[in-house]
């Protein structure tokens, strides 16, 4: 676990890649399309308003960090079900520790160096 400076803006190396999107994959890119949406409103999140808190979650990754890894994996409403539940956890009596976001059995899309998720060059 990284140091406590920081640690909040902090990804995980698993919620980052270096694959690129394509403009051939514009149409298997629709399917993505709103787990997209949500992870840009996440990095938002985390670019602005995430910063006002402080390092103060017990967790690691942070909660928002692991929403943005519960979206890349399982999408847009699995991840947002699987933060709330995160959230949920996340009070004043929680022991905290590390919680990372379970992976996708399944998991067939690729990541940015920016943490979205583009169509997989495999298939």
């Amino acid at each position: 676990m990284p140091g406590s400076e920081g640690r909040m803006s902090v990804l995980p190396s698993t919620a980052l890649g270096d694959a690129e999107f394509a403009a051939s994959d514009l149409v298997r890119g629709v399917t993505v399309l709103p787990r997209n949406a949500v992870l840009a409103l996440l990095h938002g999140y985390r670019a602005t308003i995430s910063h006002t808190y402080g390092d103060v979650c017990k967790y690691f990754p942070s909660c928002s960090a692991y929403a943005v890894g519960a979206v890349q994996q399982h999408g847009a409403l699995k991840g947002a079900a699987l933060s709330a539940a995160r959230l949920a956890r996340c009070h004043p009596w929680a022991v905290g520790g590390v919680d990372d976001v379970p992976p996708h059995p399944h998991f067939r899309h690729d990541l940015t160096s920016h943490g979205f998720v583009v169509p997989s060059r495999k298939d």
